[in-house]
């Protein structure tokens, strides 16, 4: 199909096709496996293609809204429905994008499964497009995605003059490469609004029956779809064909139509809050516990700040409870906000606390796949957080467990259009429900630890055949002494985590004494404090203290790195020829602790005792070793990328790292270089070079160093046009656990900067472990699997593909456009 001409051409007649499998009259399957020994999971490429509708007039641009929406209420139902209990698939997409690199609209189901559950994973996805496909959509999905659209639409024109040339040219050559016309954001949101509001859920039903055609088609009482269907399977290479793992063409092909005959029925519409928690709990919660604010405390020296003042760049304070909250006003981002709850503690506490290995990573994990609380399930709670376009991540890192938030700042969840439009609840005021209810509320479910658990080992298993992920993990391990505080959880340690031991170690941490709310985004500052003062003032200080461990807030330390080092030598069988190699050893933390609970300050001053005054009241700064680490790490890594890939050429890709622990004593520095096997050995030996020359041959310039400040300050300025930023800049000013971090990072961080010189980042150098005795050192390469040779007895199936199935185009949900 050419998308110019807009027609049909015949193929060249030396063009080699796969064999078609044609299941039925008029129903024609392609199916093609492709196996490789690095393959853990099982995937599946199930697409069509179809000429692309070029979208010149209302009645096109219509039709694609009717799309879109379909495909929200798909992948909904898949991300929220089709996981609970025990999901057969760890990652299921459907989609429908126009495509001008392949000439054609590209129709997709894109799903990953363990390999013992492909049929199961194939049957139950093929299920929710048919039964889209046949009964459409219900008229509470076109309500709430139709809105969902809307406030997309109005975000987007927000921010239209805001949009990058790079990305704003990309868009005009596909727009006019796929014959589309072009709009501006503001023309986009005016288009939108027209044709949502004559939509109807007629329209919607055609648009989902049409996207599902090639899917429908395959059922035996259905009028076959035209053209064919192409199925690529990914699975590992080593099943027994006796297992039911085991997938060929013949199965693969069998399963997909044998799922298209399974009985379905119409989708059921579940009936989504618009509002989390209702005005009289809150006025209830307020009356039971009277909510209070109190000033910011720091201990970087910054005086106190008052209780009811609003500060620039950032307001800071507590509430009654003992949570500590900062908000920032920041513009740069129209519509858009980004909410952090931090929790000290992390894998850190799991050795504190005597909790099993890894049940803070599982635990927390577990809260990221569950969600019901109070009167809701999890897919009413789910859908809330879809209607108003609320983005959670749940992580838990070696210090701290982090609640990220991204969430609209305008309303949303609005029911109709024009004037009759009702509008919901601001995304400012459904995220703040959300945080409540998670401290508070939050509801633990076994299927929810269970997704959890399958998450973790299927890590770990990929782990094992990852080289660069295997070998920094026994470099870790070396260097650490095995602390599992900063390895990856095993699958025994997995095994043994019960639901009891998760939510007791999670919810240990959600004391409100602990916790630090961080809150950045395009608002009025005051609205939020006063959102905030409501939602969260009024939990009880005492709130999950029957799960409190100890009352001890000890802070941890990175154990002491043992020397003199050592060599790792790992290998791994892969039959792409590749190595990298490590460098590592001892450092500061982020705000220049050692393990030992000395500082950088300490240090230089002992190493340079006839400083002036003036520079001893410099280094003294909080900020001084967090900004001299930072320059450092700036000069080691053109170093490197001068010695080892210029001059040496032995290398694409060299880069120079720092741990950067805030709140654990000590850390580490990290030297990562991708090579070819045979240069290895020369790479890791230039890295050693070039480390040893900046302390001594070849000293840090004044150049140097002004080159660096530069860099560091310009990626200053451009990070803090982003509220995440901004959230990360404001989580642990208040924290006891970081006492060198508080508002002089930010107000003080140019005039740090500027301050340095060359003779500082000298002597900061040496608190690095960069005695050649010292540092430790890795390579890792992989091997040739036995009986890979391209043998004659090699199987048709095992071919490797000369070029890759997957359709070369940009992914996204269906609401992204």
């Amino acid at each position: 199909y050419d998308i110019h001409l807009q027609n049909k051409y015949d193929l060249d007649d030396k063009v080699d096709t796969i064999a078609i499998n044609e299941v039925a009259p008029g129903q024609k399957l392609r199916p093609h496996i492709y196996r490789h020994e690095l393959l853990q999971a099982f995937s599946l490429h199930l697409f069509a293609k179809r000429p692309v509708e070029p979208i010149v007039d209302m009645d096109s641009f219509k039709r694609v809204q009717a799309r879109r929406i379909a495909l929200a209420a798909l992948q909904i139902r898949l991300n929220v429905g089709g996981r609970s209990d025990d999901p057969a698939f760890t990652f299921v997409e459907f989609n429908q994008l126009d495509s001008a690199r392949e000439g054609c609209a590209v129709c997709s189901l894109d799903m990953t499964a363990e390999p013992t559950r492909w049929k199961d994973a194939i049957c139950k996805s093929i299920s929710e497009i048919r039964k889209l496909g046949m009964f459409g959509v219900t008229a509470g999905e076109v309500e709430r995605y139709a809105s969902s659209l809307m406030t997309d639409a109005e975000q987007l024109a927000a921010q239209g003059d805001r949009i990058g040339h790079g990305d704003l040219l990309s868009s005009l050559m596909d727009t006019v490469a796929n014959g589309h016309t072009f709009m501006s954001p503001e023309q986009s949101y005016y288009m939108t609004a027209k044709a949502l509001q004559s939509l109807t859920l007629e329209d919607v039903n055609n648009a989902a029956a049409e996207l599902c055609s090639h899917i429908t088609g395959f059922n035996a009482d259905c009028d076959p779809a035209e053209g064919l269907t192409i199925a690529v399977a990914c699975t590992p290479k080593n099943i027994d064909p006796d297992s039911d793992a085991y997938c060929d063409g013949n199965s693969l092909v069998e399963t997909i139509y044998k799922a298209c005959q399974l009985e379905i029925e119409p989708e059921e519409d579940i009936v989504v809050p618009h509002t989390l928690i209702q005005e009289d709990e809150i006025k209830k919660a307020m009356e039971e516990n009277p909510p209070e604010w109190l000033g910011g405390q720091f201990s970087d020296g910054t005086p106190d700040t008052s209780p009811d003042s609003i500060t620039r760049p950032f307001t800071l304070r507590r509430l009654g409870n003992g949570i500590r909250v900062g908000v920032a006003k920041n513009p740069a981002e129209s519509q858009r906000g980004h909410l952090r709850l931090v929790a000290p503690g992390g894998r850190d506490a799991e050795k504190k606390l005597g909790l099993k290995n890894g049940v803070m990573a599982v635990g927390a994990r577990a809260m990221q796949e569950g969600g019901a609380f109070g009167p809701w399930t999890r897919e009413q709670v789910e859908l809330f957080c879809v209607d108003h376009l609320l983005m959670v991540e749940i992580t838990c890192t070696e210090e701290s467990l982090i609640l990220d938030f991204v969430f609209p700042t305008n309303n949303v969840g609005n029911v109709g259009f024009g004037d009759d439009i009702k509008l919901g609840i601001t995304g400012t005021e459904s995220v703040l429900q959300v945080v409540r209810e998670i401290i508070i509320g939050f509801k633990w479910e076994e299927d929810a630890l269970g997704r959890s658990k399958q998450h973790y080992k299927s890590s770990y298993e990929s782990l094992q055949m990852n080289l660069e992920g295997l070998s920094t993990e026994r470099i870790a391990a070396t260097m650490m002494q095995n602390d599992d505080r900063f390895l990856s959880v095993g699958i025994d340690s997995v095994n043994a985590i019960t639901l009891e031991d998760a939510k007791e170690a999670i919810m240990s941490q959600l004391l409100p004494g602990d916790l630090e709310i961080s809150v950045a985004g395009d608002f009025e500052v005051s609205e939020v404090i006063e959102m905030i003062y409501k939602y969260l003032g009024t939990i009880p200080s005492d709130a999950n203290k029957e799960y409190r461990k100890s009352d001890e807030k000890e802070v941890g330390s990175v154990p002491q790195i043992p020397s003199p080092g050592k060599f790792i030598g790992l290998e791994l069988e892969d039959p792409d020829p590749r190595a990298v190699s490590y460098v590592a050893g001892a450092s500061p933390n982020r705000w220049g602790f050692l393990p030992d609970g000395t500082t950088v300050a300490e240090k230089v001053l002992e190493a340079d005792p006839k400083a002036s005054e003036y520079d001893k009241k410099r280094r003294s700064h909080p900020l001084f070793a967090q900004v001299a680490l930072s320059l450092l790490s700036e000069i080691i890594n053109r170093r490197l990328f001068s010695n080892v890939r210029e001059r040496k050429q032995l290398t694409y890709d060299a880069n120079f790292s720092f741990s950067n622990f805030e709140r654990l004593a000590g850390g580490w520095f990290l030297v990562t270089v991708t090579a070819s096997k045979e240069n290895a050995q020369k790479a890791l030996d230039a890295c050693k070079e070039t480390l040893a020359a900046v302390r001594k041959s070849s000293a840090i310039s004044p150049d140097n160093v002004e080159s660096a400040k530069r860099v560091l300050l310009n990626r200053f300025e451009i990070e803090l046009r982003t509220s995440a930023y901004w959230t990360r800049l404001m989580s642990g000013m208040q924290d006891e656990s970081t006492p060198l971090k508080g508002p002089l990072s930010v107000t003080d961080f140019s005039a740090v900067v500027e301050s340095m010189t060359a003779k500082d980042l000298q002597l900061v150098l040496e608190t690095l472990s960069l005695d050649e005795d010292e540092l430790y050192s890795a390579i890792g390469q992989t091997i040739k699997p036995e009986g890979l040779g391209g043998s004659d007895d090699d199987d048709d199936d095992d071919e490797q593909l000369v070029r890759a199935p997957v359709i070369g185009m940009r992914r996204g949900g269906a609401l992204t456009g």
